[in-house]
């Protein structure tokens, strides 16, 4: 079952997530409602290190900052199978940073695939960290495959902000104040 949990505000000089206020607002603009209405499934289960459990806090504090309400973010730990009925109730889901190979063998384990994909395409919105990101890509054989193409994470260069045909694209690479904005009608990146 998810749970709430209590996080307090920390600040890190490595930036990642929704620390970019450029990607915090076509973040908030994806949700399409009000953050204080919103409703988030906040799962951190790649943290298996002392660095990447380090970042938590800040994870969750990229939600807290962009308005998401306390009350309303519930973790999933993938530790059992979720039904897309359940989830559904979330207008977010956030996929913390750490071991990619790790998380998407638990995704598999909690028949989280389905249901993750079948969200993304039904409105709800999809944030990966890092790993989070990694797992939606060609990295693996049997990622959720949002993004047609590989994806590198952390790089000191990256590709440019503007639109993209991900398919004609071996690999992205990101920066640490880059994403990736995958929709219905658009392939970008922002930074």
């Amino acid at each position: 079952m998810y749970r709430k949990e209590e996080y307090y505000e920390w600040n890190y000089a490595k930036s990642t997530g929704l620390e970019n206020p450029i990607i915090e607002k076509e973040f908030l603009k994806m949700i399409g409602k009000n953050a204080i209405a919103a409703s988030a499934l906040w799962i951190p289960t790649a943290a298996t290190n002392k660095e990447a459990k380090a970042v938590l806090p800040k994870c969750m504090n990229d939600l807290l900052h962009a308005g998401i309400q306390r009350e309303n973010i519930y973790t999933y730990d993938l530790d059992y199978v979720m039904v897309y009925e359940e989830l559904k109730k979330f207008d977010v889901v956030y996929v913390c940073g750490g071991d990619s190979a790790y998380l998407l063998e638990q995704m598999i384990k909690a028949d989280f695939i389905a249901p993750i994909t079948k969200h993304a395409k039904s409105d709800g919105v999809y944030i990966g960290v890092s790993a989070g990101s990694i797992v939606c890509s060609q990295n693996f054989e049997k990622a959720i495959s949002f993004l047609p193409c590989k994806l590198d994470v952390h790089c000191d260069t990256g590709h440019c902000a503007g639109s993209y045909d991900f398919a004609k694209e071996e690999c992205i690479r990101l920066t640490n104040s880059s994403a990736i904005v995958l929709t219905a009608s658009e392939q970008k990146i922002i930074a």
